[in-house]
């Protein structure tokens, strides 16, 4: 399997290539050549398979360069109950009315991120050991991604890992979770800016390629192959959970939608990636809270990246973004792998255009790819968590919330409707509170974590700054 740019000037690259560098060198996103095709009988015999014996069939796929038994150690090392507290680590919670929960936040960080990047963390120790070399990890995260990656990463031999940040804009129990990590190759750096403010640092120090080649910089962001493509896997996982075995049938294989909160494009990039690769998945409905560019295109066909100033602060944090990072990728393949229309429509620039609007064959076609949206307010996700609590005792989170309330405006009849978990609602308790009136439940090990001291380090929003940070402390 080969690997190719989606602004053209970076191909024909192996697996171990890519992952540890992110961006590609022309500051395009990385795709495979071809999406692997996975057919009824094969979705069969995956049935009934365990976690990580499903994620080995489905990486080993895209995967060729390391070998086999390699790779199987690393994912039975990754997906343990004692990591994720279930072995079944993607389990199914019907919620009614034909829609289901996935959970996907009972990993150490309590967030869906956890699935792709503990294994992130594995392939990044196993292929630094391998070339015996050193990383410096540059992430952004809006909440969930850097807790997910310090955690996957603290005290891994040969990394080091610098996360940025907006300053003030996560929950309380996010910031804590970052900023009490005392492990020295651990660097959290909150950034005077919005979560696109950090996304374009990082992007632009990527693109620096003489210093990103001086001090080995790599990424864990979804603009990394290795991590969106791990999270393919559960959209496999929760098809099979959710629907019955064929038997004896020749017939069409059952549908099922996918109900995902988005604000990078990368949960449900994944979710793309896997109807591509034939899962029968009638629709992907993208959720966004307040901050709604994603919603705006699949209603309209423009796409208008919005101001710092006009990024809204919400109570589902880890979606207040604008600039949403993995978009390129569907759009790639939305205009048939055209790298020159993709440069005309993100522009060469690190930031990316400010707006595009497609054209009329390429509106057309975006059908075709069974996406729809929907956005949700702060008043949607207390009626949604509030609801769901009274009316099958679950709780959940605010990201959910938004998630669900746009899964029941797509239901089809006859249609499974499976709405991915993004966090446990003790990460956003005082949203909850408001909701239902009791505080959420928080695991043993992360009670009194705001009360932990905090280390980090607070900068402008210029790249410049947070390389020569880099420079002094890697």
């Amino acid at each position: 399997m080969k690997y190719v740019s989606t602004r053209g000037d970076a191909g024909g690259r192996r697996f171990s290539e890519i992952l540890l560098e992110g961006l590609a060198p022309d500051g395009g996103l990385y795709l495979p050549e071809r999406y692997p095709q996975v057919d009824a009988e094969t979705l069969e015999r995956w049935r009934g398979l365990s976690y990580p014996a499903l994620a080995f069939e489905l990486l080993s796929l895209y995967i060729d360069d390391i070998p086999p038994a390699e790779l199987r150690a690393l994912i039975d090392k990754t997906y343990r109950a004692e990591v994720f507290g279930d072995a079944r680590i993607a389990p199914l919670a019907p919620l009614g009315d034909g829609i289901i929960l996935e959970r996907l936040s009972n990993g150490p960080t309590l967030a869906f991120k956890d699935v792709a990047m503990q294994l992130l963390g594995n392939l990044f120790e196993y292929e630094l050991k391998r070339r015996a070399e050193t990383l410096n990890v540059l992430g952004a995260t809006s909440g969930d991604t850097g807790s997910a990656a310090e955690y996957a990463l603290r005290g891994k031999r040969g990394i080091n890992v610098f996360m940025l940040s907006p300053q003030g804009r996560m929950s309380p129990f996010q910031q804590a979770q970052m900023f009490s990590l005392q492990d020295a190759n651990i660097h959290n750096i909150a950034i005077d800016g919005v979560f696109d403010d950090c996304q374009d640092i990082v992007k632009a120090v990527s693109n620096d390629l003489a210093f990103k080649r001086r001090w080995r910089i790599g990424t864990v962001n979804s603009i990394n192959w290795a991590r969106l493509l791990a999270q393919v896997v559960y959209y496999f996982a929760g098809y099979l959970q959710a629907t019955p075995a064929r038997g004896a049938s020749r017939g069409p294989l059952p549908l099922v939608s996918f109900a995902v909160p988005s604000g990078n494009f990368g949960n449900i990039c994944a979710g793309h990636v896997a109807r591509m690769m034939g899962l029968p998945i009638r629709r992907l409905v993208l959720a966004t809270n307040e901050n709604n560019v994603l919603d705006e295109f699949f209603r309209t066909g423009t796409y208008r990246v919005r101001r710092g100033d006009e990024t809204h602060e919400t109570s589902s944090p880890s979606m207040d973004i604008s600039k949403a990072s993995n978009f390129e990728r569907f759009i790639s393949d939305l205009v048939g792998r055209d790298p020159g229309r993709v440069k005309a429509l993100f522009g060469d620039g690190v930031g990316r255009k400010g707006a595009f609007t497609l054209s009329a064959a390429e509106s057309d076609r975006v059908a075709g790819f069974g996406f729809v949206s929907g956005s949700s307010t702060h008043a949607d996700r207390i009626a949604t968590i509030a609801d769901t609590h009274h009316r099958f005792g679950t709780v959940i989170d605010t990201h959910t919330a938004d998630g669900l309330k746009v899964a029941r405006e797509h239901l089809e009849p006859g249609v499974p409707m499976i709405v991915l978990e993004t966090a446990l609602p003790a990460k956003f308790a005082a949203t909850i509170v408001e909701a239902i009136g009791i505080e959420p439940p928080r695991p043993a090990a992360m009670r009194g974590i705001e009360d932990l001291p905090r280390r980090f380090v607070t900068m402008p929003a210029e790249a410049g700054a947070v390389q020569r940070f880099i420079t002094e402390n890697a």
